[in-house]
């Protein structure tokens, strides 16, 4: 499945239309959800015919497209069976139990309640929600499908407008490589990430470089007084600056990313627990602000891409072991330089363990990085995906 994405021109009574679309469908998630718990053991019948009921007894919900209704029943479903899943599995700390939608973004259609112009640059949703045509701004990707291929259609209000996002289903290609070496990376803080061949990639810091401009931001939106038009403005304001952060560590990890397994055949990497090391709140800002989980997606995704083979080894002990020797050095986070006293070994500490990373992936083989791209469903269709679509 691949996913492309156009900037929407709405006009105001447009985006009035789209939001009510989005609290309908948020309407529906909930109240199915409220439905499994308190009926348990309900099963995927049940919940559909809930949903039916819903259609005819809110006129509001009947107006919205009957396909709109049940992928909102299937996000449901999803929740309820990834919940499941981690028990049955015995994952470790929460398991993830279905939580109501307080503020959703999206209305999903399938296959019905929309239609593309000819010119495949308007889209016309014909539900009763009033949403009508909406113009598409963007390159001109969707033209090289079928509209049979497109499997569902999704409306995402962000901060900066509405976007229409495709679902379309289609084989992945693969292209050339530029080289066949083999690499093994160490994500950092310090630098980006650190290679066994020793290069070291910039950290470029995108959130800490716009914290300034961000709080200034955010001190705007209390100096105006609540339910005024002025505090809405200053709010978008201050999202939209959050939104350009995010953008800027999903095209960077991108990039780097599709850099890595363009020129390499063999790619170890580390197996970190992001969410655990985010856990300490001295560097919980940092580490987010670095998107190491951002970079391992992409990797996996231009792994396919270009035929290389990724394998993610554990972390442990990376950077205390000598990659020349095997011998244990000992040395705190402060301490930046690995110098050996068995072997007489001096390397910056990251290239170290990066030699190390790429040494253990191709004895014990590790494990392939999970295919975080294969068929998309419908809570999987968003803007990381479409975004590496469009701009390649």
């Amino acid at each position: 499945m691949l996913v492309l994405e156009y900037k929407a021109v709405v006009k105001k009574i447009q985006a009035m239309a789209i939001n009510e679309a989005i609290r309908t469908s948020q309407f529906v998630r909930n109240k199915v959800l409220r439905f499994w718990m308190d009926n348990r053991g309900v099963g995927k019948k049940e919940l559909y015919q809930y949903n039916t009921q819903l259609r005819s007894e809110f006129e509001f919900v009947k107006n919205l497209n009957s396909h709109a209704c049940q992928a909102s029943v299937e996000n449901v479903e999803r929740a309820i069976n990834r919940f499941f899943d981690n028990c049955k599995k015995n994952k470790l700390g929460k398991k993830g139990y279905p939580r109501f939608k307080k503020d959703s973004r999206s209305v999903e259609y399938k296959t019905s309640g929309w239609k593309l112009h000819p010119s495949k640059r308007r889209i016309t949703f014909s539900d009763n929600k009033g949403i009508g045509t909406l113009k598409l701004l963007g390159k001109w990707d969707i033209h090289t499908y079928p509209v049979e291929f497109i499997k569902r259609v999704r409306i995402v209000r962000r901060a900066d407008g509405y976007y229409v996002q495709f679902c379309v289903k289609a084989e992945s290609t693969t292209e050339p490589r530029t080289g066949n070496g083999e690499v093994g990376l160490d994500v950092g803080l310090e630098y980006f990430y650190s290679d066994s061949n020793g290069h070291h990639e910039e950290n470029p810091r995108f959130l800490r470089k716009a914290e300034k401009s961000i709080k200034h931001a955010q001190r705007r939106i209390y100096t105006k007084e609540k339910g005024k038009n002025n505090r809405r403005k200053a709010r978008g304001r201050y999202a939209r600056k959050h939104l350009k952060v995010s953008r800027q560590r999903e095209e960077h990890a991108k990039t780097r990313a599709r850099n890595v397994c363009k020129a390499n055949a063999f790619v170890a990497y580390e197996d970190l627990n992001v969410r655990g090391l985010v856990k300490n709140h001295h560097l919980a800002k940092s580490i987010n602000d670095v998107a190491w989980t951002s970079f391992r997606r992409w990797l996996e995704y231009f792994a396919l891409k270009f035929n290389t083979e990724v394998v993610a080894v554990a972390p442990h002990y990376t950077s205390q072991k000598c990659s020349n020797c095997g011998e244990t050095v000992k040395k705190g986070l402060s301490t930046r330089t690995h110098n050996c006293s068995h072997c007489g070994t001096v390397l910056q500490r990251d290239v170290n363990a990066a030699i190390n990373i790429l040494v253990s992936a191709k004895s014990t083989g590790g494990h392939p990085g999970s295919n975080a791209w294969g068929d998309v469903s419908s809570t999987c269709v968003g803007q990381k995906i479409c975004k590496g679509k469009k701009r390649q």
